[in-house]
C-alpha cells in the first residue's frame, strides 16, 4: 500500500470574502485575496486538523431535496397518466377500425 496525495489546504487573507460554489466549496475571490501559501500542512501553522473515522454532519438542505423529490414524482406521475390516456385512445381507434 503506498500513500496517497496529501489534502493540500490553503490560507487566504481574508477567509471571509471566499466565493462559495456549492455547500462546502469555495474559490479564491478578489475580496479573498490570493492565497497566502500554496499548500499547507494541517494541525501546523492554523491550518486546522483532518481527522479520519469521523462522520461528517449532513451537508444537504432536506426541504430543497424533499421538494425536488416531489417534483419529480408529479412529473413521473404526469407522464405515466399520458402513457395510460394515450394507450387507451390506441385502442379506441383500433376498435373502431374493426
Amino acid at each position: 500500500i503506498s500513500p496517497a496525495n496529501p489534502v493540500g489546504l490553503a490560507m487566504f487573507p481574508n477567509q471571509d470574502g471566499l466565493e462559495r460554489m456549492g455547500q462546502n466549496v469555495y474559490i479564491e475571490s478578489v475580496v479573498s485575496g490570493e492565497p497566502i501559501d500554496e499548500f499547507g500542512t494541517p494541525n501546523s501553522g492554523g491550518y486546522g486538523t483532518i481527522s479520519s473515522g469521523y462522520l461528517e454532519m449532513s451537508n444537504v438542505d432536506l426541504t430543497d431535496e424533499f421538494t425536488s423529490m416531489i417534483t419529480t414524482q408529479r412529473g413521473y406521475q404526469a407522464n405515466a397518466r399520458t402513457i395510460t390516456v394515450s394507450d387507451k385512445m390506441i385502442e379506441e381507434l383500433l376498435s373502431l377500425k374493426r
